[in-house]
């Protein structure tokens, strides 16, 4: 006897959903919807609204967070000239955190009930319904929550001084990147380096799925060797 296929309610929220479709999962979620307007996600309207955020929500939150930090560097005994290269150097790292996270986490492959339903809601929602407009950006509590190791992580490496300046650059890296990413699915680029990303990130949602990671910069795709070709490869018939 052959088991029925699961087919997905899209008029029903969605995150309990999606791990019944088991090895399906990868096929579904890389067949996008293009609206405005996503899905309901839970029952819940509590849980409902933690899934919600508009992108103006991430800079007035975090270049605060990234002021204060930077800020703290100073009471600690850094000086100017000191602190100066320390924020780029964070923007820098940052940028290979977005690369990694993205290309190793986000694009991870899954087919259990639990895994199909933590990837659809850390990334796979994005790939699915990629112009919701308040599902584009990080939620600040996911934010806050991964912080913590990120922090400790760079006070690991570095001296008490230096932690906090290197950790605000590298937030500073994180508010760029959520912006850029909100800009690129929503705005009308009339630069031709903004028109270049634009093309670059939705060719990664529309085309090749599995190459061009960079959001802010292809720069890590050039040196990991996944710069997406110019042609999408051809489906097997």
């Amino acid at each position: 006897m052959v088991a029925e296929r699961f087919t997905v309610d899209l008029n029903k929220p969605l995150v309990f959903q999606v791990g019944h479709l088991g090895e399906e999962y990868e096929e579904w979620v890389h067949q996008p919807i293009v609206s405005k307007d996503g899905p309901r996600f839970f029952h819940s309207d509590f849980w409902e609204f933690l899934t919600l955020t508009r992108w103006w929500v991430v800079p007035v939150i975090w270049l605060p967070v990234s002021l204060w930090c930077i800020s703290m560097s100073v009471s600690r005994g850094l000086s100017l000239p000191e602190i100066v290269p320390l924020i780029p150097l964070g923007i820098f790292i940052w940028t290979f955190i977005e690369y990694t996270l993205h290309r190793f986490l986000f694009h991870i492959k899954t087919k259990s009930y639990w895994g199909n339903t933590a990837h659809y809601l850390l990334h796979g929602c994005h790939h699915k319904h990629p112009m919701d407009h308040l599902r584009l950006v990080f939620p600040p509590t996911a934010t806050a929550i991964l912080c913590f190791p990120f922090w400790n992580l760079v006070k690991l490496f570095t001296t008490p001084s230096v932690t906090p300046a290197l950790f605000g650059g590298g937030m500073l890296g994180y508010v760029m990147y959520d912006v850029t990413h909100y800009y690129l699915h929503h705005a009308q680029p009339t630069k031709a380096v903004t028109k270049n990303l634009k093309k670059y990130h939705l060719n990664h949602h529309f085309r090749i799925q599995d190459k061009g990671f960079g959001i802010t910069s292809s720069l890590w795709d050039i040196v990991f060797g996944t710069l997406p070709t110019t042609k999408a490869p051809k489906r097997e018939q």
